[in-house]
């Protein structure tokens, strides 16, 4: 089974791979805003498909999200490490007290 390491290191090798012949590649070569944008676009189709209660279209959209996440994290050099280290640092908070103590902005 794919885990989301195993995930985030393919698209970290494509990175550089040709863009003609991947398109974790093409889309990284587009930049930051492009891959946001598609983040975007595939949360709100997940968004969509949880508020109609289909499960297994709701399940295909997930990992759609979940791919585009971590495409639009390598698009900015952030590791999934970072993201799962401020989870841990989070854990045991109450989300709740975690939200209020994040400096306003």
């Amino acid at each position: 089974m794919m885990t989301l390491d195993d995930l985030a290191a393919t698209i970290a090798a494509r990175k550089d791979a040709d863009p003609d012949g991947s398109w974790t590649a093409k889309l990284l070569a587009k930049g930051p805003e492009k891959c946001a944008e598609k983040f975007g676009e595939e949360a709100v189709e997940a968004i969509i498909e949880a508020v109609k209660g289909d499960k297994a279209a709701l399940t295909s959209e997930a990992a759609d999200v979940l791919y585009h996440l971590l495409v639009m994290l390598a698009s900015r050099d952030v590791a999934l490490a970072d993201v799962m280290a401020e989870l841990d640092r989070r854990q045991g908070t109450s989300g709740i007290a975690e939200k209020a103590a994040r400096p306003k902005g």
